[in-house]
């Protein structure tokens, strides 16, 4: 069973929320020295991508 519209949009938005949290970290991290919040970055962006 597939997600509806609403709940489609729903997760985007929510996605969009965390991207933009963990983009003001990863930008105070330069160096990658927190390897965990620049993968966590990268997998929601590749989700974000997925559902667009």
């Amino acid at each position: 069973m597939g997600l509806s519209k609403k709940d489609m949009d729903r997760r985007k938005h929510t996605l969009k929320a965390k991207l933009e949290e963990l983009q003001k970290k990863v930008d105070m991290d330069p160096l990658k020295r927190d390897r965990r919040l620049h993968e966590e970055y990268e997998e929601v962006r590749k989700k974000l991508a997925e559902l667009e």
